[in-house]
């Protein structure tokens, strides 16, 4: 009695890796609450049952969902940073990582970015936020690591925050603009800062 083809991981991985694909573009299109699982399947091409074979809850993929997009984050801000030649331009990383990122997403349909968006979508306490809290305070974490070759600690800090806030003010505005323009703005302006006196 021949056997059936055995279960390596592959077919698993594969649908693991459609399904958050597929989330991810949903939930960027249409939001998190608007986006029920059936589409998701559907726009996936496997059964219900193999989305929760592969996440606990529609909770649990919006968490895999976002800390897809912060480790995709962290690659782009890493090809940036080692192509960097001096503190300023790898502090300036940071902010192109983020041009990167939104020049994935697609022209016709550009919300802004997809952690924020989710945050301001999920309730207080709800995992999916605290991945996106740790993103940005990763984030900050680099700049000021970044700023520390340029200056003293108070004064990386400080400059770091105030650079946070640029570029988190730009990244709402072109969500709510659907308008990329916001984050070379939010660059320039941080050029300006870093270059000055």
């Amino acid at each position: 009695m021949a056997e059936g083809p055995r279960n390596t991981g592959a077919r698993t991985g594969a649908a693991r890796r459609r399904i958050l694909e597929a989330a991810a573009r949903r939930f960027y299109a249409d939001g998190i609450a608007a986006t029920g699982i059936d589409a998701i399947t559907a726009d996936a091409g496997v059964a219900k049952m193999s989305l929760y074979n592969n996440f606990a809850s529609k909770s649990a993929l919006v968490s895999a969902t976002l800390e897809a997009r912060h480790a995709e984050w962290l690659a782009l801000y890493a090809r940036r940073a080692r192509r960097a030649a001096d503190p300023i331009t790898r502090t300036l990383a940071v902010f192109d990582a983020y041009l990167d990122q939104a020049a994935l997403a697609p022209d016709s349909g550009y919300r802004g970015d997809a952690l924020l968006n989710a945050a301001a979508e999920l309730p207080l306490g709800d995992p999916g936020r605290e991945v996106v809290r740790r993103h940005s305070a990763e984030v900050d974490g680099i700049l000021t690591a970044s700023l520390r070759e340029l200056t003293d600690r108070v004064r990386a800090e400080r400059t770091a925050q105030l650079l946070s806030s640029v570029l988190h003010g730009a990244l709402a505005r072109s969500g709510l603009d659907a308008d990329r323009r916001r984050l070379r703005e939010a660059r320039a302006l941080a050029l300006d800062l870093l270059a000055s006196p």
